[in-house]
Formats: C-alpha cells, structure tokens, sequence
C-alpha cells in the first residue's frame, strides 16, 4: 500500500500528539533539528510517513493534496478556509478566539472611529468586524498579539485558554468568535481513496480508544453472595459488569470501567455495599 502521508504540528501540539500515537502503539521518534519523525519504530509501521509542519498551515496542505492526514486546530482551518474533512476531535488544547480592548475602552468609542485591530486571525478577524459593522484595518501580527493595545491597536483578535494572560494586560473580552481544539483532519482525496480511508479511520478508532482509556479506570472488587444482588444492581458501568465466581464459591470478584471524576463517589457507596479488596487502575484503551 501506498504510504499514509501525515502532518504533525509543531510547537504545543506536537508532544500531545506525540503520546496519543505513543499510547496508541506508534511511538515518535524525532531526531534534534529535522522535520521528518519516525513512527512506530519496530511496529511494523512503515506505512506512516510524517513531516512536522507549523499548525496554521496543514488544512492547506491537506487540501493542496500534498498529504493525506494531519493534525492542528479548528481555528486555523476556518482561518484557512481549507476544504478538509474533520475526523475527530481530540479535545487538546481547548482555547477561545475572542475580540478583547482596553478595559477602559467602550463601545461608543470603538464605533466612533475606524478602529485598528490587531490579530494572527486575519480572516476571522475581517468576517467578524464586518458583520458587527465596525469601521476597521486590521494589523497582523506575528505572535504577543496582546501587547499591541492601546497604543498600536484599539482591538485584538486572539486565542484564549482561561483569559488571565488578557486581563494581565489590562484587556477585557467583548465577544467569542469561536471555540477550538486540536483536530484529526484529512484530506478530501485522501479520504476517496478506499485503502486510505480504511487507515484513516482504524487510527481514528485507535486514537478514540486511547482518548476513553484517559478518561476512565477499572475497578476490582470482592463481594459475598449474600450482598452480591444489592452491590451488582448499584453499580455504575459502560454496558454491565464483569463477574467471575471466587475460589471455593465463596462470593464473586466484579469488575467495573468508570469515568475518573465518578471514582471519589463510588468508592465509598460500594464499600457501603458490601464491596471489599476494591483495587483501582489505569486503562490504556477502551473500544466502545
């Protein structure tokens, strides 16, 4: 099979993406000051064929045709415009594009007169001042987009995680102009294509199992027969629990998979159950 081109993000996205193929079964190797990682080493992958490329500029390589599958954030694909097909969303990196000014700017002042808005996001950025009918020019910049008010711009259109970096700099948030995170995307042709369809999406499949495996853990326990009705219909699970009869018939060991955030709460209801030896750990994948 023809191989399987991927663009991998550089900067912050790149170590998240790095563990998730990691955790997958394809670990990363990357040699000092080269952009052609090796995955998979001694997993049979040499199917995968990867570049490590800036995130604002693989929905247009995707697009271009250049290669098949990439990672980077919704923001830079609305910015691009790029035609590409959404995978899945791996929920890295949850940020905010927001407009923020001076805190001691308000609105009749940005209406009064053409206002400067500075920003990375010169597409979003033009569709949204539009629509909310300001008079503006918008300057690009180049990274620190928030130090440019108030004295190189009246406005900045930029990503947020918590907004503390905004407020640091004496700005306040007017509106949201969109949600982001970290997606697998591909390209249309690539997803055409039905042998690369099918790798697309059994490493989708992969990366969504790793994904449930963060989000979830298994917990063992013992429980005597006479409490094992009142302990089984109280418990928590993806479909039902696991039961296998202990040694000598004397009760049953149940296992169950749980979201992490239930773990405080179940713990002591199924302690009050009749539940004993309850032993928690980690899963690696977890296949809906």
């Amino acid at each position: 099979m023809e191989k399987l081109r991927i663009l991998i993000p550089k900067g912050r996205i790149f170590d998240k993406v790095a563990r998730l193929f990691d955790d997958a079964g394809f670990p990363i190797s990357l040699a000092d000051r080269t952009y052609r990682p090796v995955i998979g080493a001694g997993t049979q992958a040499d199917w995968l064929d990867a570049k490590i490329m800036k995130p604002q500029n693989v929905g247009e390589l995707l697009e271009l045709g250049s290669h098949d599958a990439g990672f980077t954030g919704i923001d830079w694909i609305r910015e691009s415009g790029a035609d590409v097909e959404e995978i899945l969303d791996l929920g890295f990196d949850r940020v905010r594009i927001v407009a923020a000014v001076p805190a001691s700017t308000d609105e009749k002042t940005l209406r009064s007169k053409k206002l400067v808005a500075a920003t990375e996001y010169v597409r979003l950025a033009g569709e949204w001042l539009k629509d909310s009918g300001y008079e503006y020019r918008i300057l690009r910049t180049f990274g620190a987009t928030e130090v440019f008010p108030p004295d190189d711009a009246d406005m900045i259109i930029d990503n947020t995680s918590s907004g503390q970096t905004l407020k640091d700099n004496g700005l306040r948030i007017v509106a949201t102009l969109l949600e982001s995170s970290t997606r697998f995307v591909a390209s249309r042709a690539a997803m055409q294509n039905p042998e690369k369809r099918k790798v697309i999406e059994e490493l989708a499949m992969l990366f969504h199992a790793v994904l449930n495996g963060r989000e979830r853990v298994m917990l063992e326990m013992n429980v005597s027969e006479d409490k094992f009705g009142e302990l089984v219909s109280g418990l928590p699970a993806m479909r039902s629990p696991t039961v296998a009869p202990l040694c000598g018939n004397d009760g049953y060991a149940v296992k169950i998979a749980v979201r992490k955030d239930e773990v405080p709460g179940i713990i002591p209801g199924l302690k009050r159950l009749g539940a004993t030896d309850i032993v928690e750990y980690d899963l690696r994948k977890v296949v809906p």
